[in-house]
């Protein structure tokens, strides 16, 4: 089959489940906290579409062999260059192995996703995986948040404070979300797909099965990254009940423009088109070798399973708009800003949780086939009717223009440009994120 290169950034998924036996889920008669979603509209569960309590026990003797894998790394050489244009650099990635194999703790963050309450329900013969948190303000709209590549429920867990407590995070009671984060098939801790077919469009329609599952009839939903391919599959779709969507990872290049990367860009772009298309190609040219290769030889990755550093460095060498790696991400990896662009609120452990989570669930490669899935369609114009939100961050890939926004996004209610963060951006500025969202779906709150 061939295969059109034309993905960027961190854009496909595919899905996962041989590590159940490493976890531990409630049984049936696990008491519930009643924060979790066990639906209330839904009059009748049969063992086809059951939610099951889930919680995470990794083995010690995961976590042993973890670290012995990392301390017995065979090193390459150091690299020729005094900058990052060959790859990760031997010195950041040796200091990072190093935190990893004798300070880092699963336990912390295994503990924290425990805090929240996760759930397994089977959709299309695969386990699906998420966090359910629900608002104590009445009213509260949901929302169903998907995450990307690198990317995991990790990056979106500091979301859920600021949602689901808006009155704490300088909104009001009004703003509140119920939240819903599920784990991408091939992802965390959701099952694997065995069988090809498991492109965004499937995820969506899993989505729209899974809130529909859990009794919601009018909710909204967010992507970045993949996530933002699976949101704007959703938003095509338009199942009933999803009332809009929000993205800051706007899929909107027009097929003649996305022609024509690599090359001179058309005649007639305004200069923010013009921008986005220099933007895109220089990403394509010099930064996009690892989507070229998930977007066609995923299964050829061995080193993601077998390795943990080659999995850290992998996940580690994605770029934003400012640098590659993202600068956010090596600004907290070394511990001070670089390059005049600060982590934010991500933290070193904060990118080790998210590998770490990649190594003991096993997906390094089963993530990557969403890539293959994806036929490197990702950044095409959608082709959404719902009504659409979208926030621009300054760091992203690419800086989505308001033009072409409107050409993909043809109810686009909300569009505005903020002054911080990049690629990971609810990562990175989770307040700042969350208040985008309030602003984002604030017409939508009395509309039935």
């Amino acid at each position: 089959m061939k295969r059109t290169i034309l993905s960027t950034c961190a854009l496909f998924l595919c899905a996962s489940s041989n590590y159940a036996q490493t976890m531990t889920a409630p049984t049936s008669t696990e008491t519930v906290s009643s924060t979790t979603a066990v639906p209330a509209t839904r009059s009748r569960t049969t063992a086809a579409d059951a939610i099951r309590p889930f919680k995470i026990k990794i083995p010690q003797a995961q976590l042993n062999d973890l670290k012995r894998r990392i301390k017995d790394t065979r090193w390459p050489d150091k690299e020729t260059v005094a900058d990052e244009s060959q790859g990760v650099p031997l010195a950041t990635l040796q200091e990072l192995a190093r935190h990893w194999a004798t300070d880092y703790d699963w336990r912390r963050v295994e503990a924290k996703l425990n805090s929240y309450p996760q759930f397994l329900t089977n959709i299309d013969g695969v386990d699906i995986h998420f966090i359910q948190v629900k608002s104590k303000e009445k009213n509260a709209l949901p929302i169903i948040i998907t995450h990307g590549w690198p990317g995991s429920i990790i990056e979106q867990i500091k979301l859920i404070e600021p949602l689901t407590n808006p009155t704490k995070y300088g909104g009001t009671a009004a703003d509140a979300f119920d939240v819903v984060i599920p784990s991408i098939p091939g992802y965390g801790f959701s099952g694997r797909p065995t069988t090809t077919g498991w492109d965004p469009a499937h995820v969506a329609r899993v989505w729209a099965e899974l809130m529909k599952r859990l009794g919601y009839t009018r909710y909204v939903a967010q992507g970045g990254d993949i996530g933002a391919v699976v949101t704007s599959a959703l938003g095509e779709l338009a199942p009933p009940g999803l009332v809009a969507m929000h993205t800051n990872f706007p899929a909107v290049i027009p097929a003649d423009v996305g022609r024509q990367l690599g090359g001179p860009p058309p005649p007639n772009l305004s200069p923010e088109e013009k921008r986005m298309f220099e933007q895109l190609s220089a990403f394509r040219t010099m930064n996009g070798a690892y989507a070229a290769m998930m977007t066609t030889r995923p299964q050829t990755l061995y080193g993601l399973t077998d390795s943990p550093v080659a999995l850290a460095a992998w996940i580690i060498d994605h770029g934003d708009g400012w640098d590659q790696p993202a600068a956010s991400i090596t600004s907290a990896i070394v511990g001070h800003t670089v390059n005049g662009h600060p982590a934010g609120a991500v933290t070193r452990d904060d990118v080790l949780d998210d590998i770490t989570l990649y190594w003991l669930t096993g997906t390094g490669i089963s993530a990557a086939r969403l890539y293959w899935e994806s036929h490197g369609k990702g950044l095409s114009a959608a082709n959404v009717s719902i009504p659409t939100a979208v926030t621009i961050f300054p760091g992203e890939i690419y800086l989505a223009p308001r033009s072409w926004t409107e050409r993909a996004y043809h109810n686009l209610i909300y569009y505005n440009q903020v002054d911080k963060g990049g690629h990971y951006a609810a990562w990175e500025q989770p307040d700042l994120f969350a208040s985008e969202l309030r602003k984002a779906f604030k017409s939508l709150r009395n509309v039935q």
